[in-house]
Parts: C-alpha cells; sequence; structure tokens
C-alpha cells in the first residue's frame, strides 16, 4: 500500500517497512500492517492508526502527538522517547514485558489479543 503525506510525498507502508524519519503526518492508515517496521523519528502527529499493527515496530523518537493508536496492536513495539501527547490509547495491546515505553510514561489498560 502506498500513501501521500500532505506535500505529496510517497510511502510504502507494509510489514518491515524503513519509514525512517518519514513525515506521514496526519495521514490516515487505518487496519494498516506495519509489523517490525522502522519508524523512528517519524512524524506521526494527528496520523490515524487506528486498528494498524504496530507489534515489534521500532518507533524510538517518533512523535504521535494527538495520533489515534485506539484498538492498535503495540506488542513489542519499541517507543523510547516517542512523544504521546494527546494519543488516543483506547483499547491497544501490548506486552508488559516487550514493549518499551517513554521514560516516565505510564500506559493505559492493555486489551490482550
Amino acid at each position: 500500500m502506498k500513501v501521500r503525506n500532505t506535500t505529496g510525498e510517497e510511502f510504502e507502508i507494509a510489514p518491515n517497512a524503513y519509514l525512517f524519519d518519514a513525515d506521514l503526518a496526519g495521514t490516515t492508515l487505518l487496519d494498516v500492517d506495519l509489523t517490525g517496521a522502522s519508524l523512528t523519528d517519524a512524524n506521526l502527529r494527528g496520523t490515524n492508526l487506528s486498528g494498524s499493527s504496530l507489534a515489534g515496530a521500532d518507533l524510538s523518537g517518533a512523535d504521535l502527538t494527538d495520533a489515534n493508536l485506539s484498538r492498535a496492536d503495540l506488542r513489542g513495539a519499541i517507543l523510547r522517547g516517542a512523544n504521546l501527547t494527546g494519543a488516543v490509547l483506547t483499547g491497544i495491546s501490548y506486552d508488559p514485558k516487550r514493549t518499551l515505553w517513554p521514560d516516565g510514561f505510564a500506559p493505559p489498560a492493555n486489551t490482550p489479543r
């Protein structure tokens, strides 16, 4: 699946995709499979990732401000240094031992899959 950002830049959305520093702000990525993707330092501000699989994805340093991650699969995701301010995290699933959250972040209730 290919998606264009607000400036017309095109990105391939797929498992294990390399999206380092990608600007995907404000895009709609409902129910996409980004398992194992590298989204380090990506701009995902306001992005709708509802129902998407981000299992094992590296989101280190990503800007997820106001992103919709409801029902997302975050099992084993790396979110160290990510900005989750205002992110919707309702109904997410994660692995309490393997999902790595930003320092000081208190994750919401887990919805196991």
